[in-house]
This record gives structure tokens, C-alpha cells and sequence, in this order.
């Protein structure tokens, strides 16, 4: 089964990372966050990738047309022009890349893998986004209903401490990161029927407007409730905790 990742966006909020690079090639750790995501996949048996590039989309080529280089010690002799490789390290990927334009919205990416899925069911998530979900579940989940779409529904949580405050005005209770208020909202990791791509008209639809309010209103959307780790990169505050995160050994996206 293929897993198309959405990775055009051009991430500005993260500031002067994404002025030479495009979002999902914003570093935790020593690598991209795409490559997390493709090695949560990986770990539970998905290795055929469809990537979907826009901003900086030549970035994402070099990385993986050069991975042995990026991941191996290497000797380059320049007298007889010949380049040796050390220690290679490989994934068991097949990657698709595809260019879907610089200004197209979500949907309209979206669209243009069409070609390359032959007609089956596939994965789909964003190129910002980790998580402990169980992909396997999550596709039994699919299939046993009827429906064009299951997504993956998280409760973040919050960003700011919660207060609990009292008529005289004590503070009775603080919470620094408070889970979120109850509310399920749009986490990605998301299975889809060929039959999706109906309710995409072009390059200028938005996936998470009109195609997710359609589906929903025709009821072809179902929920997959993850109560697990989640955390979506939006800000250079989502990128320090998730560094953060990695460097101390918390990661709990970390899987494999």
C-alpha cells in the first residue's frame, strides 16, 4: 500500500528554517521530520512512498537522490575521480516524487498523485506531523466500514498553562500543559478510497474545506480516535519541544 505524504507547504511560522528549505526538511534531531514520519510508517510494514513537493521540492530530491552520501563515511580521491562509500546505510523505501507546483493548495496536490496510486486504497498524512498511532489498527478500522476516507482524529495538548481560580480570585489549581479542552480535531494519518479524489475539483481546492465537508456531509468520513502521542510541527516552538523530545529520549514517536 502507498503512503502519499503532503510536503509543499511553505511552513511560515517557522521563520528563517524554512527560508532555505522547505518544511518537512526541518531537522529533529540530526534528520528531517519527514524521515521520522517515513520511519513510523516503516516500522509497521509501509515502505512505498509518494512524496508531494512544492516549495523548495528540489531540497527533498537532492536528500534522498544523495541518502547514501548523507548517511555513510565516504572517501572521494580526486586524482582519479572516483568516489568510495563507507558504512552505507539504507531503508527499504521505494520513493515516488512529485512535483505538484508551488502555489497549489492541499487538495489540488492531492490530486496530482492520482496517476501513481493505480486505482487502490493508500495512506495519507501531512509533512509536519508525529506520532505512536498503530497504522495497523488504523487500516482494520478502515476497512470495516464503507467509507471513502477514515481520518485520524488527536486531542492536543494545550499550549498555555490552565488556570482554576476561585470567586475571591485564588488560584486553586495550575496546570502547566493541560491536555486539550475534549475537542477532537484532524491529526492526518488518514486512509483513503480511490473515490476521494471526486470531491477534489483543482489545483486551488483546499482538502481540508470543501472535500472533508463533503465527505463528511455525504457520509463517506469515519474517525480513527488516537489517545496516543501526537504533535504537529506548526511553530519554532513545536520544533524545539520536538528536539527536545528526541535529544533526551522522549520520543515517543520513535518506534522502530
Amino acid at each position: 500500500m502507498k503512503v502519499v505524504i503532503l510536503a509543499g507547504g511553505m511552513g511560515s511560522r517557522l521563520g528563517e528554517e524554512t527560508d532555505i528549505k522547505p518544511k518537512p526538511m526541518v531537522q529533529i534531531g540530526t534528520r528531517p521530520i519527514l524521515w521520522h514520519i517515513m520511519k513510523i510508517y516503516s516500522a509497521q510494514g509501509f515502505n512505498d512512498f509518494l512524496i508531494l513537493l512544492g516549495y523548495k521540492g528540489y531540497y527533498i530530491k537532492e536528500y534522498f537522490s544523495n541518502y547514501f552520501l548523507h548517511q555513510s563515511d565516504i572517501t572521494i580521491d580526486l586524482v582519479s575521480n572516483s568516489l568510495e562509500v563507507h558504512k552505507t546505510e539504507a531503508e527499504p523505501w521505494r520513493i515516488t516524487l512529485v512535483d505538484t507546483g508551488l502555489s497549489t493548495m492541499t487538495g489540488g496536490r492531492i490530486k496530482k498523485a492520482k496517476p501513481y496510486l493505480e486505482d487502490e486504497t493508500f495512506m495519507l498524512t501531512y509533512g509536519d506531523g508525529v506520532s505512536n498511532i498503530d497504522l495497523n489498527a488504523l487500516l482494520a478500522h478502515h476497512k470495516s466500514h464503507n467509507g471513502a476516507m477514515t481520518l485520524t482524529s488527536v486531542q492536543p495538548t494545550g499550549r498555555f498553562g490552565a488556570l482554576t481560580i476561585e470567586d475571591d480570585h485564588r488560584i486553586t489549581d495550575f496546570q502547566e500543559k493541560p491536555e486539550g479542552d475534549g475537542a477532537w480535531v484532524n491529526g492526518g494519518f488518514f486512509v483513503c478510497e480511490p473515490k476521494v479524489f471526486d470531491y477534489i475539483e483543482g489545483d486551488a481546492t483546499s482538502f481540508e474545506a470543501a472535500p472533508l465537508e463533503n465527505l463528511a456531509r455525504d457520509g463517506e468520513l469515519y474517525s480513527f480516535k488516537h489517545k496516543g502521542f501526537w504533535k504537529c510541527m506548526d511553530t519554532l516552538r513545536d520544533k524545539n519541544d520536538l528536539c527536545d523530545m528526541w535529544n533526551q529520549g522522549q520520543a515517543q514517536w520513535k518506534i522502530w
